[in-house]
């Protein structure tokens, strides 16, 4: 159990001590800093310790944003400082130092508040949380208290609590027609014990059974899977609710969080997939592509988001357009739909689904999504172009590990003699040859062209990514790998072979997500023996290549189905081991993906 200690005199009528109990804190006073000191001493040391001014005035929420988020290893409010284990050694540190400045025998005004201040001066991250309307403060005198109380009991803790369980920056479809109910979903399911990782789960197995549905074939059962898609939406939305509304982040959430929202979406469209053949129609191209085209959005965002988060001087003509038409109310709308987000996009697929056909719901997704991708990218670009940024090691070397370069490359990187030219524009040249030798109808064609694909992957990491269109690396790589499964699954012509090329592409685009929200939490990429043992991007598409070549189609189609199971018991069984240990990061997504 958690322990707070009150610093100070208690003040009569005041809340202070139940609200820290109802927190789930073990309350302990103390009336110098000898006691303090002694009292914080007696905390194990792998538990929560807070130090709180028994003057404190404010919203219970407030409090609850400033000692229990277990995001941050120290966090403070005015009046109250908490540490977690992480943070205990510095928090220790700057009592003692006050102790020692109040030469041991009376309490210092305002110790919480001077303890914050010595870990700020010890250079000490101390979170310190948007509190908006919400009180929290130490009265100096009776006059300020009852102004305090009097501020407090203006304004409604509870609404603010749960408006704050809603993203800031969501989607038209999900602020307009999903959160203004979901939120008090999320407060009923809280208010009886139900965990964010528990409805995340549900919202998993919602989608599944959708996409089983839509397996069926069946008008009733696309109607059924559109609805269920729309239901694991408004799960998928109430999982991160309850964990704002209740502060229960963690990193097994995160994890789950962050996996589940592409298997729960890219089950569907294999779903899709299988209904159609049912009814005779082949659409697992389509159905592939779409999981190309968007995962390839996504390493877009991250790598642009990657290279640019840290990077100084960061400024462009295009960037300060954005922000002004940011700050005209209808255009914020309008484009944020305009790149299809996850809100909007399952709500056009649950329609589509529901009325139309499978072909017809790919369709419209590839052409939609492709015009986001169109919108997002040559903004991006424009940016990258016109602003004078100067990029950091640790961007380049993100966008070296989401690279995901492996043995093949890594050696021309290492023994290549001379450097060729820019990064982007080398692997641009690389994958141009190879997707030319994908369609030139010769046999070992697409081989030569994997292998000078390779080369160039090599010749591209072999210099630093800073150049201003460096970040396009990584996207150029993952649509190279995809789309040469994608066509040479195609080109095979039997049963079976697209399948199970759809099955490869996922367990790779795994690997590639994992990735990123490694490198998000600062634990750097993949381990080397994962990278290495599934052979990098170059290795897999040139081993692609060869057995489609050497092999026959039947036996092409075996090979990928092979290949797709090795590749992801290798990725899962290093994802979950990483992800569920205890030097796991906390990564928590506030910003609606696209």
């Amino acid at each position: 159990m958690p322990t707070a200690i009150l610093t100070g005199q208690p003040v009569p009528g005041s809340s202070i001590e139940t609200d820290l109990r109802s927190l789930g804190f073990d309350v302990r006073t103390a009336v110098d800093t000898t006691e303090a000191e002694t009292l914080l001493a007696a905390v194990p040391g792998d538990q929560r310790v807070a130090v709180v001014d028994a003057r404190f005035v404010g919203h219970p929420h407030a409090l609850r944003l400033g000692l229990i988020d277990p995001r941050f290893p120290l966090a403070a409010v005015p009046g109250a400082v908490t540490a977690q284990p992480a943070g205990r050694q510095a928090l220790t540190r700057a009592v003692a130092r006050e102790h020692s400045a109040g030469g041991g025998t009376t309490l210092l005004d305002n110790l919480a508040d001077r303890v914050v201040t010595a870990l700020d001066a010890d250079g000490c991250a101390v979170h310190r949380p948007e509190l908006g309307s919400l009180v929290a403060t130490v009265p100096a005198d009776p006059q300020a208290r009852n102004e305090a109380r009097q501020a407090v009991a203006a304004v409604d803790d509870e609404a603010v609590r749960l408006k704050s369980a809603v993203k800031s920056r969501d989607g038209f479809f999900t602020t307009h027609f999903i959160s203004p109910y979901s939120r008090y979903i999320a407060r009923w399911c809280a208010r009886r014990g139900l965990t964010p990782n528990q409805v995340t789960t549900a919202s998993l197995l919602t989608a599944l059974i959708a996409a089983g549905s839509a397996a069926t074939g069946t008008r009733g059962g696309y109607v059924v899977a559109g609805v269920l898609l729309l239901c694991s939406f408004v799960l998928d939305c109430v999982d991160g609710q309850i964990a704002r509304y209740a502060l229960q982040y963690s990193t097994l959430g995160a994890w789950l969080d962050a996996t589940f929202d592409r298997a729960k979406e890219y089950a569907y469209y294999a779903g899709l997939a299988l209904g159609a053949a049912r009814g005779g129609d082949d659409v697992w191209a389509f159905a592939l592509g779409a999981m190309i085209l968007q995962t390839c959005r996504h390493v877009v965002d991250f790598s642009f988001n990657e290279a640019n988060h840290d990077a100084t001087a960061n400024t462009s003509p295009t960037a300060a357009l954005s922000d002004k038409l940011d700050s005209v109310g209808w255009t914020v709308w309008v484009r944020r739909m305009i790149v299809l987000p996850i809100g909007e996009r399952w709500a056009m697929i649950a329609v589509l689904t529901a009325a139309t056909t499978p072909r017809i719901t790919f369709c419209v997704l590839l052409v939609g999504c492709a015009f986001a991708a169109t919108y997002t990218t040559a903004g991006r670009v424009l940016r990258s172009l016109t602003r004078k940024a100067k990029r950091t090691d640790r961007a380049a070397q993100a966008l070296a590990d989401l690279a995901d370069n492996g043995p093949i490359a890594s050696f021309v990187a290492r023994v290549s003699p001379a450097r060729l030219g820019a990064p982007f524009l080398i692997a641009l040249a690389g994958t141009a040859v190879l997707m030319v030798s994908l369609f030139s109808g010769v046999t070992w064609a697409p081989v030569a062209g994997a292998f000078v694909y390779a080369i160039a992957a090599g010749q591209a990491l072999s210099r630093a990514l800073k150049g201003a269109l460096d970040w396009l690396v990584p996207p150029l790589f993952r649509a190279a790998e995809y789309c040469t499964v994608l066509i040479l699954a195609a080109k095979a012509e039997v049963n079976g072979a697209l399948p199970a090329a759809f099955g490869l592409v996922a367990a790779v685009a795994y690997h590639h997500y994992d990735t990123v929200y490694r490198i998000r939490g600062n634990a750097g990429a993949s381990p080397a023996w994962l990278v290495r043992a599934i052979g990098g991007h170059e290795g897999r598409t040139l081993l692609v290549t060869v057995l489609a070549a050497a092999l026959t189609a039947s036996q092409f189609t075996v090979a990928l189905t092979v290949l797709a199971v090795a590749v992801a018991l290798l990725v899962l069984f290093e994802s979950i081991r990483f992800w569920v240990s205890a030097g796991a990061p906390a990564v928590h997504d506030e910003g609606e993906p696209a």
